[in-house]
């Protein structure tokens, strides 16, 4: 897998770099987000817990993908800017389940009973 940076912008005000880069990997299948985050913070000399992949698409046909990447100054800086489902798909934060913590599961309620099984009280005349 090799990686070659397209194009790079300082962001001082988000506390990042972002990066444009593309990925040829003739001698395998598309790499994972986390492979990915590793090779670019080998080459861009930065902790892989401030790489932060925002977006990566493979190319049709060809070995190749292109993606867009940020290098954050602090994982302070990451997970107060960057959106939280981008930070779950890097796994840099956790998703958040739909049920409070402290909630008793909800109990299901019983089925009713259908109108056609129930049984009527016989008439008396």
């Amino acid at each position: 897998m090799e990686i070659k940076i397209i194009e790079q912008h300082a962001n001082p005000l988000l506390k990042r770099t972002e990066y444009r880069f593309e990925i040829d990997h003739a001698t395998a299948a598309t790499p994972t987000r986390d492979a990915v985050r590793s090779e670019l913070a080998k080459a861009l000399k930065a902790p892989k817990e401030r790489v932060v992949i925002e977006q990566m698409h493979a190319k049709f046909g060809l070995a190749r993908s292109n993606g867009e990447a940020m290098v954050y100054d602090s994982t302070e800086a990451a997970k107060a800017t960057a959106r939280t489902h981008i930070l779950v798909r890097n796994g840099l934060a956790e998703k958040a389940s739909k049920t409070p913590a402290g909630a008793p599961p909800a109990a299901e309620p019983a089925p009713a009973e259908p109108a056609a099984l129930k049984t009527a009280a016989p008439k008396e005349a």
